[in-house]
């Protein structure tokens, strides 16, 4: 569900005081980067409904409604947040790709993923080409946001905090995305 930006800076408030953990499994040995980032389309179910063009997507906001349901509006068109730990994509494990809710782009895959303790689902590296990004000052530090390419979607923010092999946290409001299990 999506949260006013005063109810988000208490929340992140309250999450300063919780342990930082990152849960990558021991003696884990990861693929290379560039590897993981490419090899996306293995973890894509056959017959999967994505996009297969990143060119823009430009829609009426009449157009995003319908097509959205009033959360993932609020986040993927008003730049809002969503709850932490409310999106059932924090748990999930299994195979796949992530793709944005509001054009079906692929994102990030399984392999990308991992468990940032941050109440949102959280990636170390993106899909070539899945953001683009810019800085956002709202709060008091500057913050780099990042929004799908192809729809210009709003999906989070990136922060330097996140685990090898990129040091990055991918930090993305669930509701903005839809998760296609390998099968």
């Amino acid at each position: 569900m999506a949260m006013k930006r005063r109810a988000f800076l208490s929340s992140l408030a309250a999450l300063a005081l919780l342990p930082w953990h990152r849960v990558l499994a021991e003696g884990t040995v990861r693929p290379a980067l560039d590897d993981i980032r490419n090899r996306w389309k293995k973890l894509l179910a056959p017959n999967a409904d994505i996009a297969t063009s990143s060119a823009p997507l430009k829609l009426s906001a009449e157009e995003w409604r319908k097509r959205l349901t009033t959360e993932q509006y609020a986040v993927l068109r008003e730049e809002d947040t969503e709850r932490p730990f409310t999106s059932p994509l924090n748990h999930e494990q299994r195979p796949g790709v992530f793709v944005c809710a509001g054009c079906a782009l692929p994102l990030f895959t399984s392999e990308m993923k991992f468990d940032s303790g941050t109440g949102w689902p959280s990636f170390f590296t993106t899909i070539p080409n899945a953001f683009a990004t810019r800085s956002d000052f709202q709060l008091i530090y500057p913050r780099t946001e990042y929004h799908c390419a192809k729809c210009g979607g709003h999906h989070g923010h990136v922060f330097n905090d996140g685990p090898p092999p990129t040091g990055q946290r991918w930090c993305n409001n669930g509701i903005a995305l839809r998760f296609i299990a390998k099968g």
